[in-house]
């Protein structure tokens, strides 16, 4: 093998350092038959909700658009919680009939699965504000797609048979099922700026997963330029153009998410933290701590 260094995985990628980083997790936590008339909201938990439709028909309902026909194998996603009905009418149902539950003496006309993804870290939301509020992967126009078809039907198979792991199977491949969407928005174009845009671009990227693998590090614009393969200027300036923000700006709130979330789980000392932050001193860290999230670190612990 060491005669053929070309086998081995260059470092993570930008979105693949991102997704380890924020801490995806995914779950289907219903699944069955939907019978007569039903309506079901699952928006509000402050995740961010979806639903597979394996057999049947349902209809989409989102304040402000036409309601929307989804067929099996459609899959609906809501990035940011976006408030929304799924039901078997194309009218609206009232507030009253939403979650009230369906009549099991009628014929099924659905099969649902309903479940959320997660990061378990807040330095997420800025990648999902990149993404449209509701997201539909319409099946029929997915053959360009396979892997998604691929997933979908795996998980279908797995909630049909419930074989002694298919919890955790189905879980698992939720999880594969937000990369395939992330790639499927980028692809199409939907995505054209923000931070999802700029993890996907090939030079911007290279200096984001510079940042989220090592925050420890004493960047600077210079050195993120050379990470990008850039020049200083065209890389601050395509920085920006993406984000909305500089890439210094962006390295100082990345280490803030990192800090909160070791202040939040962890017993590490503040000279710990400092360092692994990127911060020469505890006094540094402090100050930045306390100018970004409005509270010194210690105070914002307790």
């Amino acid at each position: 093998m060491s005669n053929s260094p070309d086998i081995y995985l260059e470092g993570p990628d930008s979105l693949s350092a991102v997704l380890t980083h924020l801490q995806l997790a995914a779950e289907i936590y219903v699944s069955g038959e939907f019978c007569g008339a039903w309506a079901v909201d699952t928006s509000g938990s402050r995740r961010m909700p979806f639903h597979l439709l394996s057999r049947g028909e349902a209809w989409l309902h989102v304040e402000g658009d036409a309601p929307r026909s989804l067929a099996a194998g459609d899959l609906v996603f809501f990035p940011r919680d976006e408030q929304h009905i799924m039901a078997s009418s194309q009218v609206v149902p009232a507030e009253q009939e939403v979650n009230a539950g369906f009549d099991p003496e009628q014929p099924p006309g659905a099969h649902l699965s309903c479940g959320f993804f997660e990061f378990n870290n807040p330095a997420a939301w800025p990648l999902l504000d990149s993404l449209p509020p509701v997201i539909v992967l319409d099946m029929s126009h997915m053959s360009a797609v396979p892997q998604v078809r691929t997933l979908i039907d795996l998980m279908v198979g797995e909630l049909q048979g419930a074989a002694p792991g298919f919890y955790t199977a189905i879980n698992k491949l939720a999880h594969l099922l937000f990369i395939q969407i992330i790639r499927h928005q980028i692809t199409t174009g939907a995505v054209k700026e923000g931070l999802l845009a700029a993890m996907f671009d090939p030079r911007v990227g290279r200096a984001l997963t510079g940042i989220h693998m090592h925050p420890e590090r004493h960047w600077t614009l210079d050195s993120l330029a050379a990470e990008a393969a850039m020049g200083r200027s065209s890389f601050a300036s395509r920085f920006s153009e993406l984000t909305a923000t500089t890439p210094m700006q962006y390295l100082t709130s990345w280490r803030m998410q990192q800090a909160i979330v070791l202040l939040q789980s962890s017993s590490m000392s503040l000279a710990v933290i400092s360092e692994r932050c990127g911060y020469e001193s505890e006094p540094a860290f402090r100050k930045a701590f306390r100018k970004n999230i409005g509270k010194p670190p210690g105070a914002f612990r307790s």
